[in-house]
């Protein structure tokens, strides 16, 4: 009787194991250097044959500071990485430090600019790119991926960074695409009211000194972060200050046009845009 219990104990055994979940095994970790941090990522490869082009795609940040714990890399069939995919890219999607449950291996947020009344939009910028930059620098070393022509999009503060990584960028980045790019939109709760909007201008323009990749801003005409107005005058400071940037503006998306990037429906508008954009860079779809 007791090697029957010991028997069928070891099928219980065996059986919770085998309902263990497996690793997904589109998921990576990336050291940040000089921090002792690393990030979650997830890699999505298309069906074309290798080396192929890399894109990075970069997140936003909520409005409310704690949507940022329930933030995960968005999946391999969500629209805008199924777009790139299409076209022979594979897709990085990093988590930046301080989004996720573990906030990035249970570190801080490092991408705040201060004070409403006084941000510092550059220092912002800058944290983020850092963590952009090591993505690419990974996403270069993988098998199967051209280590040179690699893309950088990103959506909000992931937009916001992409513009910092343009103003120094890192080895193998020929271009970046800024998708509703902005920082502190919906100040105190309130859509339509950014902290300190003439230095967020400003300080696109500090990017603008020194970015000399090309770039292509997206924004539409009912965006409740960075409206039509002020995504004119972070583009004219960019460009008086040297920066390269085609602007888009297109008209309104749904309820609110910062989501048209990964909203549902969203490729079918930006990608006619982004499409001549990759071409003059000399990508074909595969």
């Amino acid at each position: 009787m007791r090697g029957v219990i010991l028997v069928v104990l070891a099928l219980l055994a065996a059986g919770c194991a085998a309902e263990a979940p497996a690793a997904d095994p589109t998921l990576l970790r990336i050291a940040i250097p000089g921090t002792g941090r690393d990030i979650p990522a997830r890699l999505c490869r298309p069906e074309a044959p290798g080396p192929v082009p890399l894109a990075v795609i970069n997140h936003g940040s909520p409005a409310n500071a704690a949507g940022r714990a329930r933030m995960a890399p968005q999946p391999c069939t969500a629209e805008a990485v199924r777009w790139f995919l299409a076209r022979g890219f594979a897709v990085l999607l990093p988590l930046r430090r301080g989004y996720g449950p573990d906030g990035g291996d249970g570190g801080g947020w490092a991408e705040g600019y201060g004070g409403c009344a006084s941000p510092d939009y550059v220092a912002g910028g800058r944290q983020t790119a850092r963590d952009i930059a090591a993505a690419v620098a990974l996403g270069r070393s993988l098998p199967g991926i051209r280590p040179e022509g690699v893309l950088v999009v990103g959506q909000s503060a992931g937009g916001w960074g992409g513009l910092a990584l343009a103003a120094d960028p890192p080895e193998g980045v020929v271009a970046v695409v800024n998708m509703a790019g902005g920082r502190g939109g919906w100040a105190g709760g309130q859509p339509n009211r950014v902290c300190a909007p003439d230095r967020l201008a400003a300080d696109a323009g500090r990017f603008g000194r020194t970015a000399r990749l090309p770039t292509l801003w997206i924004y539409t005409a009912n965006d409740t972060f960075f409206g039509p107005d002020l995504a004119q005058a972070m583009h004219q400071a960019f460009t008086a200050a040297g920066g390269s940037a085609q602007f888009a503006a297109l008209p309104a998306f749904g309820a609110d046009g910062h989501s048209l990037f990964f909203g549902r429906g969203g490729s079918a508008v930006w990608g006619p845009v982004v499409e001549p954009f990759l071409a003059e860079r000399g990508y074909r779809p595969r």
